[in-house]
């Protein structure tokens, strides 16, 4: 199957690798068919590419190369939607932006922590978590600490 994007041009993909979000992501809930792409050069960053929208495309990261754990418990509705069998099937990754605010410094990366998604490699199910006791996001700058994320009761 072959695909366009403006970030990566135009990409064959395995229809058997699509990732669908029954919801969509908050704010763009009509895109329901995404492609994951990495840079072969660069392990950390990858990229979350709309099949419907060759414009849409979301830097993502699995919160584990910045020391961040997620502690998360799902409910039995996000477990149904994800057709959960087996809980290791579960990948998280955080959606990044650069943060240009400051013109006389470099842009930073930032990754929105209260907001990751959850997908269900096994059967490429996904979904958006909101997080609402969480901050917003972090600063991906430092390396040497780690940051434990838990849901606020």
């Amino acid at each position: 199957m072959k695909i366009k994007s403006s970030l990566l041009g135009e990409q064959v993909i395995d229809p058997n690798s699509i990732i669908h979000f029954p919801n969509g992501i908050p704010g763009f809930e009509d895109q329901t068919r995404f492609k994951l792409f990495h840079q072969e050069n660069n392990p950390i960053i990858f990229w979350l590419q709309s099949l419907d929208d060759e414009l849409l495309t979301f830097s993502v990261a699995s919160p584990a190369l910045f020391n961040i754990n997620y502690n998360l418990s799902l409910t039995d509705e996000e477990e149904s939607l994800l057709a959960l069998d087996n809980p290791d099937d579960i990948i998280v990754l955080i959606l990044l932006h650069k943060d240009d605010e400051d013109q006389h410094q470099k842009p930073t990366i930032k990754g929105s922590i209260k907001s990751p998604l959850i997908i269900n490699s096994a059967k490429r199910i996904g979904f958006q978590k909101v997080l609402n006791n969480v901050e917003q996001s972090i600063t991906l700058v430092e390396h040497g600490n780690e940051i434990d994320v838990s849901e606020g009761k």
